[in-house]
């Protein structure tokens, strides 16, 4: 899927920090970088392609996006995470749970 960039008020940081999500999301909530990252790849080589220079930054900028995810609460803090995986702050299977 290439995303149309017919909105000038989204960057493709707002698409990163989306698409951090949607890979998240389809793994149950909790994934590797290295997965989200192949998932990113995947599905959105072309939308990638597309964002000029971001197209050789993405996996540093990806990063930046899980951590504004993260300050937002949207993605568990790194200290309550296993080292190397993103976890959504909230999954289903996590009902009542920190």
């Amino acid at each position: 899927m290439v995303v149309r960039h017919e909105d000038p008020l989204r960057t493709p940081d707002d698409h990163l920090e989306d698409w951090v999500v949607e890979a998240l999301s389809e793994r149950r909530g909790s994934a590797t970088i290295i997965e989200v990252c192949k998932s990113v790849w995947d599905r959105h080589e072309g939308d990638l392609r597309s964002f000029g220079d971001v197209f050789y930054t993405w996996q540093y900028d990806i990063r930046w996006a899980a951590h504004r995810l993260r300050r937002r609460e949207v993605l568990r803090s790194a200290s309550l995470s296993p080292s190397g995986m993103w976890e959504l702050a909230f999954r289903p299977e996590m009902k009542g749970k920190p």
